[in-house]
């Protein structure tokens, strides 16, 4: 089980990796970009949902020294590269975060 701190401000999309990530045995804390600072030190994984304000929320997270798992629309391979290059640990679609969510946590807490 890991520590999540999730960033999904879309409510809809955000239930739903909340409900997932608890079905899969993590803790999961939902935040907003101005608590991100504060909530990553107790977490294992950060969850960054980029598909929209992109850069502010690569920014937000650059340097937090958690692990993280972002999430992209599929049409926008330079926020993919971007977050790459910010040093986040995986960097996914959203549709794959949907259908994979607590097993890429599982993985990035593992390892």
């Amino acid at each position: 089980m890991a520590r999540v701190v999730a960033l999904v401000p879309d409510l809809l999309f955000g239930s739903k990796v909340q409900a997932m990530l608890a079905a899969g045995g993590h803790e999961v804390q939902m935040t907003g970009a101005d608590g991100l600072r504060e909530h990553a030190a107790a977490a294992d994984v950060l969850v960054l949902d980029l598909t929209a304000d992109a850069e502010e929320r690569i920014a937000a997270a650059e340097g937090l020294g958690v692990r993280t798992l972002a999430f992209y629309s599929h049409v926008e391979n330079d926020v993919r590269q971007r977050a790459l290059s910010a040093g986040f640990d995986s960097v996914v679609p959203r549709s794959r975060m949907a259908r994979e969510g607590a097993e890429l946590v599982a993985r990035l807490a593992d390892g």
